[in-house]
């Protein structure tokens, strides 16, 4: 089964109970899962001024194809009341498949590994504490390799 990696982040309502819930939700789906603690981060690279948001990173062994797997974060980001109505909009849940495995996706609407992950702290920061070792497939780095040279 290959090891994949999610992160998960919240800036509207309790963000801890959102971000609980879709583990909850996600657990199913995995084995030998890891869940990262948690970070409070200001809202970066959206349009508007945004509440803080609560990031984390759960990783684990995927019992779905990545397609599956997608569609199932979407499906649990719906179920809990996540709407778009634009870019970068505040969301009650967000789930980003960031890594599976040694796998590189680009298809419409599915790139993995997630395309913007490399630059994002709130990602690799809490993705580095529970799987420092995974490596990006397409830059040959581990995760605390990345994290690292984000400076």
């Amino acid at each position: 089964m290959p090891r994949v990696a999610i992160a998960l982040g919240s800036n509207l309502g309790d963000r801890r109970h959102h971000i609980d819930t879709a583990i909850d939700l996600l657990m199913p789906h995995l084995r030998q899962a890891l869940v990262s603690t948690f970070l409070d981060t200001e809202a970066e690279g959206v349009p508007d001024d945004q509440p803080r948001y609560l990031n984390a990173a759960l990783v684990g062994e995927a019992q779905l194809l990545p397609a599956a797997l997608l569609k199932r974060l979407l499906s649990i980001e719906e179920q809990l009341g996540r709407t778009r109505p634009y870019w970068g909009a505040p969301r009650i849940i967000d789930l980003d498949l960031i890594l599976y495995g040694e796998v590189e996706l680009h298809e419409p609407g599915m790139h993995v590994p997630h395309l913007r992950f490399r630059e994002r702290r709130f990602v690799l920061a809490p993705l580095a504490e529970i799987a420092p070792e995974m490596v990006d497939p397409v830059t040959g780095k581990t995760v605390a390799e990345l994290l690292a040279a984000l400076g």
